[in-house]
């Protein structure tokens, strides 16, 4: 027992730890909302079979310290949550304090894919230039491989882990694209990241991309203070009630990652900096609009990698709609 009570305190050491690290793409609040939703897209069989293969992720990565094989929540509860934490160790990694981890694992370019693109005679227009050293769809389509194949379960758990986040960035549409303002050597914004919302001189800093990865936290902040899963949890059953997958389903186009990318910079390059200006706080109708926006984004993401695991991992992929989930 004393053992058990050391292990726990450790594991939940490492995962406050881990928590205290800064916010990246959709952030951690984004992306686990998308794995809840493809949790509740997921059978039984396949989450079974996905966790048990995340439990065998090698042990130089981490990843399966953040399981808790006991405690007071039931064991579905737990896998849940071990899956949705599964989609941000790809942020986690990018801590340098832990080095081996970082080393080996860490790609801070697989996380996006620029499409160049400006606007002429108020249209957006596509760039012939190059992606500016993004390999986020080359990565996609690496992993997917890679759970189809006959690979070890420790390959196919940063697999998986690696599609849970990927799958969410490539739906965040300034994950997909860089907006040219100036001449032919202009390599565009990095997707907002070089688009400031706040004043020139102010102390804090909010650029475009950074409010839509925080797309929760700045139009739905967790004023209450609830612990995580009271507060994300019931965001992704509003998402589930406001898209339900029957209303999406002619748009999932399974395994069509350059479909989902071209969605991403349709929105990219004709909603996103409509009515927002540079040095200027979004108003509350861009909030409102963004909103909406990411919650349909992060229903299509977690419908697609729920139907993804499902066709890879199910024992029955033609019956995987729409499971109920687990408590």
């Amino acid at each position: 027992m004393m053992f058990r009570s050391a292990v726990h305190a450790f594991l939940l050491g490492v995962i406050l730890l881990t928590f205290a690290l800064p916010a990246y793409p959709w952030d951690a609040a984004g992306h686990k909302v998308v794995a809840y939703i493809a949790w509740q897209q997921m059978t039984p069989d396949t989450r079974d079979r996905v966790i048990k293969i995340l439990r065998d992720a090698p042990e130089d990565s981490q990843l399966a310290a953040f399981y808790m094989p006991y405690g007071s929540q039931s064991v579905g509860a737990r896998q849940r949550e071990f899956f949705m934490i599964a989609a941000t160790w790809a942020d986690m990694i990018k801590d340098r304090d832990m080095a081996v981890r970082n080393k080996k694992y860490n790609n801070s370019n697989w996380h996006y894919f620029d499409t160049l693109w400006t606007e002429k005679d108020g249209k957006p227009v596509i760039l012939p230039a190059g992606n500016e050293g993004g390999h986020l769809m080359e990565k996609l389509a690496d992993f997917d491989k890679v759970i189809r194949s006959d690979a070890s379960n420790g390959e196919k758990a940063i697999a998986i882990a690696w599609l849970e986040h990927l799958i969410g960035d490539v739906h965040q549409p300034l994950h997909t694209t860089a907006r040219v303002l100036g001449g032919e050597k202009d390599k565009g914004d990095q997707g907002g990241n070089l688009f400031s919302l706040t004043p020139k001189g102010a102390k804090e800093k909010l650029n475009l991309h950074a409010f839509w990865d925080e797309i929760l936290e700045q139009t739905t902040p967790n004023t209450s203070d609830l612990c995580e899963g009271d507060f994300l949890d019931p965001i992704g059953d509003s998402i589930i009630k406001e898209y339900p997958y029957a209303s999406l389903q002619t748009r999932i186009a399974d395994d069509k990652y350059d479909v989902w990318e071209k969605e991403s910079v349709d929105v990219a390059t004709t909603q996103i900096y409509k009515d927002v200006k540079r040095y200027e706080m979004p108003s509350d109708k861009y909030k409102k609009k963004a909103l909406k926006i990411a919650r349909e984004r992060m229903a299509l993401a977690g419908y697609r990698l729920g139907d993804l695991l499902n066709e890879v991992f199910g024992v029955h992929p033609a019956d995987s709609k729409q499971v109920p989930a687990i408590p």
